[in-house]
């Protein structure tokens, strides 16, 4: 079930991209009949409910990987990414948890199952809070509880209570787990740019990000995107076919003389657990 639901999370994490495809068709198709550029895209009803939270939080990560000014996926939170935010810890407990998050950071993957569904509740209610004209925002706070009813609903129903709370913890748990080993290697202990700094976009997309290699079995795990650099490079390319650009991609870095990073799946976890404890180590004790 975990194995399915990181899967179904794999194609959410695909629909930002194809909503900026779409806008730019509808922009194109605009243009040649001459009329303005049609305005954001309509959510499609049947998509999952927290579209609209993933949709704003990965676009901006696409537009900036590893800025610490731009990119959400690095902003310091329960985690932190840099020296920079870990000496800006306060409290002893929040210092002593940084010092030791590349330690706690698979435990707290078990956890990151429910996060996403915390995080999306909390967007969602703060979009209908602010007013929302045409009804996205509702629309999508009923497909979520739609989807919790479903869900909590089947459970109760063909289970006993105790097992079915068992099961919630224990799908959630591991969903977090696979969704973070599929996301952790991707950008974690690579370059990240300064506020001063600018890159274009090739090395802005090439150097803040790693390929993990492997066959079949790594390919499925991670969905894909241990072609890293390629989905950064084409986020609209379909993921089955990151593999082909590669060979394109290495070789086109190595004529330009840029780096390409890419590591073996153990070596890539260690590489990104190594970060987090390094710079973690920035929190000063109390």
């Amino acid at each position: 079930m975990a194995g399915r639901a990181g899967a179904a999370g794999g194609l959410v994490h695909d629909t930002p991209v194809l909503h900026r495809a779409r806008r730019r068709a509808r922009a194109d198709r605009g243009h040649a009949a001459g009329q303005p550029a049609a305005g954001p895209p309509r959510r499609e009803p049947g998509a999952r409910a927290e579209l609209g939270w993933w949709t704003d939080k990965h676009n901006r990560h696409h537009a900036n990987p590893n800025h610490q000014d731009k990119d959400p996926d690095v902003s310091p939170g329960v985690l932190v990414w840099s020296t920079d935010q870990a000496a800006g810890r306060r409290g002893a407990f929040t210092r002593w948890f940084t010092r030791n998050q590349g330690r706690l950071f698979v435990p707290l993957l078990l956890l990151e199952g429910i996060n996403l569904k915390v995080s999306s509740v909390r967007y969602i209610v703060g979009r209908c809070r602010r007013g929302d004209r045409r009804g996205q925002a509702w629309a999508e706070a009923l497909l979520l509880c739609a989807h919790f009813g479903g869900y909590l609903g089947l459970l109760f129903t063909v289970l006993s209570p105790g097992a079915a709370i068992a099961f919630v913890l224990a799908h959630q748990a591991l969903l977090g787990l696979h969704l973070g080993c599929a996301f952790a290697p991707n950008h974690k202990g690579m370059p990240m740019p300064g506020p001063g700094e600018r890159w274009d976009h090739l090395r802005k997309q090439v150097l803040t990000s790693r390929n993990v290699r492997g066959g079949a079995v790594t390919d499925w795990f991670l969905g894909g995107l241990n072609y890293q650099i390629e989905h950064h490079l084409f986020p609209s390319m379909p993921r089955p076919h990151l593999r082909r650009a590669q060979p394109l991609v290495r070789e086109h870095c190595r004529l330009v003389g840029l780096p390409y990073t890419e590591e073996g799946p153990i070596e890539s976890y260690v590489t990104a657990l190594r970060h987090l404890h390094a710079v973690g180590g920035g929190a000063k004790a109390a």
